[in-house]
């Protein structure tokens, strides 16, 4: 489960890149019940996604060319600096350097030698979200990736994640549980799914990370969902021992999962 004390590796904030903010707003706020702040952001201004007054994410506009509409993962770290050159000896390569952060912390986006795009956050007055693993907000992180065998060895030598592999129903093949160096499988915080490339379309065909919302009913999410003109790419599907969940798609095509997860 992710929770609030952030330990290094962890996943510890989520923004959404958008060519409409407003469009995208509306369409969250619809959906989850979420609020803007400020409402009305500047057209390249960075905006907080709040639920009962706690943020839940961050939305802003895309800022390269040809980009597509994309939540990004964000993930602990004591030492931007450093994990942005661990990442580049590692082979993969660094999108936005380390940046200071109004003051908040430092930041980096980086991309992992497969082609899957994720960022680190180095805190400084701001931790990560204020409420996570509760209807509404982030429960779970997901890499699909072309190469899970080189995945799990990028981010468990630059994290130091503990990984464990779980076969899946029906020959479905095998997803890897991560959780944050020295806890548990109780502490699992994501998966990490190795699919062929022609199965990543959305992605061109690269790997990619998503975030998965715990919300209290899977079915009716989902009509929020295409009731706000988003799509289901899958489900909604009842996964034992994990719950009934969908791929959502919103209006500009950005992938998220909706979960309403088993009781217990």
């Amino acid at each position: 489960m992710i929770t609030t004390d952030y330990v290094p590796g962890s996943p510890c904030w989520i923004d959404l890149g958008a060519p409409d903010v407003a469009a995208a707003a509306r369409f969250y706020g619809s959906v989850f019940g979420w609020q803007l702040e400020p409402p009305e952001p500047e057209a390249d201004g960075y905006a907080i996604f709040r639920l009962g007054g706690k943020s839940v994410g961050g939305l802003g506009p895309l800022t390269q060319a040809g980009a597509r509409s994309a939540w990004m993962i964000y993930f602990l770290t004591p030492d931007a600096e450093a994990t942005a050159a661990a990442v580049e000896r590692s082979g993969g390569s660094v999108r936005v350097a380390p940046l200071d952060a109004d003051g908040e912390g430092r930041m980096a986006q980086l991309t992992d030698p497969q082609g899957g795009q994720f960022a680190v956050w180095q805190p400084a007055t701001v931790r990560g979200l204020e409420v996570v693993d509760a209807p509404g907000s982030l429960c779970w992180t997901e890499l699909y990736t072309t190469d899970a065998a080189a995945a799990k060895e990028f981010y468990g030598s630059l994290f130091g994640w503990q990984t464990q592999d779980t076969p899946l129903p029906g020959d479905g093949g095998t997803y890897t549980l991560v959780a944050p160096a020295g806890l548990g499988p109780d502490r699992a915080q994501g998966g990490i799914m190795g699919l062929p490339a022609d199965h990543l379309a959305l992605a061109g065909g690269r790997p990619y990370w998503h975030p998965v919302f715990a919300v209290a009913d899977c079915d009716a999410t989902v009509a929020k969902v295409t009731d706000g003109g988003g799509s289901v790419q899958m489900g909604p599907v009842d996964m034992p021992d994990v719950g009934r969940l969908a791929v959502c798609l919103d209006p500009s095509g950005a992938d998220f999962v909706a979960l309403a997860p088993t009781a217990g």
